[in-house]
């Protein structure tokens, strides 16, 4: 393996920031690869992990390149996930500095996927690269999972690249996944599960006619407001020791009418709900279903549907792997980390399948937003830490 990439890169591997510079230059926007992969299978490469990049397809879907890499034949196995895919950097006017641009102002490193999530997955490549150079030996193993389809729908990307990686006999014991989890500082918040994710498509029919003849027609937005009233009556429910209660938020109301003298035809709304592990999607489709029943009675008529989901609630226990990564954060930051369940969906939903999956990284504040940045101090703590989880993992594997 080799002990210097300088050689063959412009910069070293083990600098989170200069290799986070250089993926931000690549604009992976989702579907595009952007060169971002290309670029992690150099570096991985250079330092001794066997490197494939399958591509993933589905009907309707832009077809996704992967990247998986491992280096050691035993185990334990640990996975470090991630994505190289960033969202549109929207008007580029408005960027104080150019979102592929990578430019670093006063401590700090501007760029799309600055923080979600080419810093976290740089920072954690720059550590497994440390750590590998400085144990050639080590046991065990460390494997790659990275994607290109985490911004987008999510169909061609991790899910099948873990069904890929199984079919050919591969097995992961723990994962780290390098979303940016911390709300303000480093040692904040490591996530150990995610809420799930329902969307439903509530439409109201009514009869169209004059509002100054309002007993020859039905106003749908009269009964869309009772339905609505009784989805939101009571909680869906109180939350779990690891988790807040689930919420039902209505994202769109529309009648689609421009005209003032008219009742329209039909109301449409779309709500989506982000649930806890009390929830699967069946059986809390089953409660909405239940609720609108029962709030419209046999005077409203409706139709629901529910858009199909892959996002489902999950948690890792507290036990001795998020013990370690807690651990580390705590060597590092001088803080213990809280353990939370909050935010949006991530890949873990389908890592945690396979293998206990805790999801660690930067600070995400401005993640999607315009001037997208990172911290260097950030990076660094990252890289340190995820350094510190190696060494602890490979000296004692937890239990599962």
């Amino acid at each position: 393996m080799s002990q210097n990439t300088t050689t063959a890169l412009a910069f070293d591997a083990t600098d989170p920031v200069a290799l986070t510079q250089a993926l931000i230059r690549c604009p992976s926007v989702t579907p595009a690869e952007g060169g971002a992969l290309a670029l992690l299978a150099e570096v991985l490469t250079i330092e001794g992990f066997s490197v494939e990049r399958p591509v993933f397809s589905e009907p309707g879907m832009p077809d996704i390149e992967n990247l998986y890499a491992r280096i050691g034949t035993e185990g334990p196995v640990l996975a470090i996930a991630g994505h190289t895919d960033v969202v549109p950097p929207g008007d580029l006017a408005a960027w104080t500095h150019a979102p592929f641009a990578a430019e670093i102002v006063d401590g700090t490193l501007y760029g799309r996927g600055a923080c979600d999530m080419k810093g976290g997955l740089a920072s954690m490549v720059a550590a497994v690269i440390r750590y590998r150079r400085e144990q050639p030996q080590a046991p065990g193993s460390i494997a790659f999972l990275i994607t290109g389809d985490e911004e987008g729908p999510a169909v061609n990307g991790t899910v099948k690249l873990l069904e890929w990686a199984l079919a050919r006999g591969e097995r992961f014991d723990h994962c780290l996944l390098g979303e940016p989890t911390n709300p303000a500082t480093m040692s904040d918040m490591i996530k150990i599960g995610r809420r799930g994710s329902l969307t439903g498509k509530l439409t109201v029919t009514g009869i169209q006619g004059h509002v100054g003849y309002p007993h020859l027609a039905q106003n749908p937005i009269r009964g869309m407001v009772r339905l609505l009233a009784g989805l939101d009556a009571a909680p869906l429910d109180t939350g779990t020791e690891h988790f807040d209660p689930s919420n039902l938020e209505v994202t769109t109301l529309d009648v689609g009418n421009p005209a003032t003298n008219v009742i329209p035809a039909q109301a449409r709304a779309v709500f989506n709900i982000r649930f806890n592990d009390l929830w699967t999607p069946e059986t809390l489709a089953g409660e909405i279903e239940r609720r609108l029943h029962e709030a419209a009675g046999n005077a409203v008529r409706y139709e629901i549907a529910f858009d199909p989901t892959n996002a489902v609630a999950f948690l890792t226990k507290p036990g001795p792997f998020v013990a370690m990564v807690a651990d580390a954060v705590e060597a590092e930051t001088g803080k213990r980390p809280a353990l939370s369940t909050t935010g949006g969906t991530s890949d873990a939903r389908f890592i945690k399948n396979h293998c206990p999956v805790v999801e660690y990284g930067v600070v995400g504040q401005t993640m999607h937003q315009i001037d997208e940045r990172v911290a260097i101090a950030d990076l660094l703590a990252l890289e340190r830490i995820t350094h510190r989880l190696l060494t602890s993992y490979f000296a004692a594997a937890p239990a599962t």
